[in-house]
């Protein structure tokens, strides 16, 4: 799959972002808290502060990488469980008698009624802000997305000749389902996950600029954001390195989501 990608010139591009992502969220992982210099507050960018400082003097470029090492992570993790809980579900209802299929297209129904940051927000005011508490939510919500999809794929491969074969050689039902449905239909969720990771990360900024996402002293685009805006008179450069980190992120999952599309000879509509 990564062939597919790097394939196309724009595929190569998103990797290149993502790559460059993944590295600064490894070096903020890495970085203790930005130092605070009260002296060289909203400093412009130049070769001390190449994104320039915010109200405490701290490094904006050190403050983003600081912020990638949450908004990475919360979004695979987030989008990791979607797929495997939504997948599951959907290639099971696909499999199963009617009265568990229809229990399960309940289900989705049920959590797809809601938009995702309408569930965050009430989530958050039950149960308080929490890295734990987004993942929970913002995952619930993606699952009704992989699940139909993989229900659906799996209704179109499951009289495919490969199955026939798989059945007549003996195969139980979970095994079908994790041997032979399963890889058939990864590539479309792949693709899925790619496209769907850029909403996570802006949803999980959206909520820490609101103050009900992570709570500070963590680290948060959506934080480094509001922190910027609240002091937009004084400076943009807190505003731009924000907004830039969230576009980068975004750019870089949607190119190698449609690259990786593309590639595979898969038409939108598929997924």
């Amino acid at each position: 799959m990564v062939a597919a990608v790097w394939a196309r010139q724009s595929g190569r591009v998103g990797l290149v972002i993502l790559a460059v992502l993944m590295v600064t969220a490894v070096v903020g992982v890495l970085l203790p808290a930005a130092p605070i210099d009260l002296v060289g507050r909203f400093a412009p960018p130049g070769v001390h502060h190449p994104l320039g400082t915010d109200a405490l003097g701290r490094d904006l470029l050190w403050r983003v990488a600081q912020g990638a090492a949450v908004a990475l992570p919360v979004a695979l993790v987030t989008v990791g469980l979607a797929l495997v809980i939504g997948a599951g579900l959907g290639m099971v209802s696909a499999r199963a008698p009617a009265i568990v299929s229809g229990m399960v297209l309940i289900l989705f129904d049920g959590l797809g009624a809601f938009p995702t940051l309408l569930l965050a927000l009430a989530a958050v005011a039950l149960l308080g802000p929490g890295l734990g508490v987004l993942i929970v939510v913002i995952g619930a919500s993606l699952v009704p997305q992989f699940g139909r999809v993989a229900r659906a794929q799996t209704l179109v491969v499951r009289s495919a000749p490969f199955m026939e074969a798989a059945r007549a050689s003996g195969a139980s039902e979970p095994r079908l389902l994790v041997w032979q449905i399963a890889p058939n239909i990864a590539a479309r969720m792949l693709i899925l996950a790619c496209l769907n990771l850029p909403g996570v990360i802006a949803i999980e900024a959206g909520l820490s600029f609101l103050g009900v996402g992570i709570p500070p002293p963590a680290p948060s685009w959506g934080g480094l954001l509001f922190e910027a805006y609240v002091h937009l008179d004084r400076s943009p450069w807190g505003v731009v390195a924000a907004s830039l980190a969230l576009i980068l992120a975004t750019l870089g999952f949607t190119l190698v989501g449609e690259a990786l599309r593309r590639g595979l000879g898969l038409e939108r509509d598929d997924e």
